[in-house]
């Protein structure tokens, strides 16, 4: 299993982007590497390389392949997000998209295609890089299509699908066009010897939700546009969901809610052994007290590594925000595994000792899968399933009792009802045991804020 960690630079927060410093960087990936970890997740902020529609500036793409190059020299893979979109309550829209301009970001077709360009030349810029992890489309995207967005832009399920699907196509374009560029040039150049490993992976392609697309009902991008495009099935596990408010920082519902979600998202999953990706998790200190974000840490990571087909876990984020920068929600001054002047924190040496220590998850899925009422007993959808899987309801308290009561301890599998009858699936993913939701099950959703909303 992979272990890496968010990028949050130290000098600037993102918007460093606008005076890049390589020297900084190479500070901030030095001590990321430190910690043990293989990869980083980097967010250049969209406007500042698409500032118009039609320009897509290449001195801002040139910034974002030297930071590949800088972790590469430092023995880190890099994952690069495009849409940025939205960090730490921060919208990054471009002014070409907002106001006067304001235009639908899913479904307006030259706004789509603008979009599909960027993504293509991001995608190309970096994709010849031999240390590139792979690229998301963007940072938890569908918080725009729906509220508590204050301004959504309004989709449908389908229509979500189509861009995606879109935004897929364009990523692999490319990187399919830095590889043959790569390819013509070491034709023409001296040859080269293999590495040991053979030859490079393909970069992945991601789409990375937040948590409403397996919460909510109404939210339009949902659990099959996770499953059904890219090339992993990418989650981010945050507790300020509920988790932590119904379960306590430490119970068990909290350092178990990374495994819960992996295990829920790969529910979908149409492919036995798709990888499945904690990309986002961490100890938001407005619900983990910071004397607990060590104990949070080591348990969360224990618990995925009993998950399977988990590509890895990344952690949110290297560096505190700096409390020079204002507005942001209390938490993000204290998420970092460094402190904003790089000394590590307790959260950062339960990190380490996980990511120094080899471990690795197990090969062998969970026997046990506990089955999901997607459907009504006459085959129809139902529209409550999202609801019935977030904090506090029905099916989250029956997985967790499940996973709780465990011999081996690990969580469950989750098997879809409507693809219960499908045996040669349920053989593949190793299930040898199927359960219900107990019918004295109980459950309350919770109705929390928004991490946006957080004061």
């Amino acid at each position: 299993m992979r272990f890496g960690v968010n990028h949050t630079p130290s000098v600037g927060w993102f918007h460093s982007w606008l005076d890049f410093s390589a020297s900084d960087t190479a500070r901030d990936l030095e001590q990321i590497a430190s910690l043990g970890a293989d990869h980083v997740r980097i967010f250049p902020l969209w406007p500042v390389v698409q500032p118009n529609r039609t320009l897509i500036r290449q001195r801002a793409l040139a910034d974002v392949a030297t930071v590949v190059d800088i972790a590469g020299s430092f023995g880190l893979d890099v994952n690069v997000d495009a849409l940025q979109g939205h960090l730490s309550s921060f919208d990054f829209l471009p002014s070409w998209l907002e106001s006067w301009h304001r235009r639908n970001l899913f479904t307006d077709p030259d706004v789509v295609a603008s979009t599909a360009a960027y993504v293509e030349a991001l995608a190309t810029a970096v994709g010849d890089r031999p240390n590139l992890l792979g690229v998301s489309i963007g940072n938890e995207v569908n918080q725009f299509a729906h509220a508590p967005h204050p301004a959504p832009h309004a989709t449908t399920a389908e229509q979500a699908h189509t861009w995606a699907a879109a935004m897929v196509a364009a990523a692999r374009r490319g990187l399919s066009t830095a590889t043959s560029a790569g390819r013509e040039a070491r034709d023409t150049s001296a040859p080269t010897v293999a590495t040991a490993s053979g030859s490079r992976p393909t970069p992945l392609v991601t789409v990375a939700q937040y948590d409403a697309a397996w919460y909510d009902d109404a939210q339009p991008f949902g659990p099959e546009h996770a499953a059904d495009h890219g090339d992993a099935t990418v989650t981010h596990s945050w507790v300020f969901n509920g988790s932590a408010a119904l379960h306590g920082a430490l119970g068990a519902g909290s350092v178990r809610h990374g495994e819960y979600l992996l295990q829920l998202a790969a529910a979908w999953n149409r492919e036995p052994g798709r990888p499945n990706w904690l990309q986002e998790v961490g100890a938001p200190t407005n619900v983990v007290d910071p004397g607990d974000a060590a104990a949070f840490t080591e348990r969360t990571i224990r618990h995925v590594l009993g998950a399977q087909d988990v590509l890895g876990v990344t952690w949110w984020c290297s560096h505190d925000v700096s409390r020079s920068l204002a507005d942001f929600p209390e938490l993000e001054y204290d998420l970092g595994l460094f402190t904003n002047d790089g000394r590590l924190k307790p959260a950062g040496e339960a990190f380490a000792a996980l990511a120094r220590s080899g471990a690795t998850s197990t090969a062998v899925p969970p026997s046990t899968a506990i089955v999901l009422d997607d459907v009504r007993p006459d085959g129809s959808p139902r529209s409550d399933t999202r609801a019935d899987c977030a904090p506090g309801g029905r099916f989250a308290a029956a997985w967790l009792d499940c996973a709780e009561s465990a011999p081996d301890g690990r969580g469950p599998q989750v098997l879809l009802r409507s693809r219960l009858g499908d045996t040669a699936l349920t053989a593949a993913r190793g299930i040898t045991s199927i359960v219900d939701v107990p019918d004295d099950t109980t459950g309350a959703p919770l109705v929390v804020a928004h991490p946006a909303a957080l004061p």
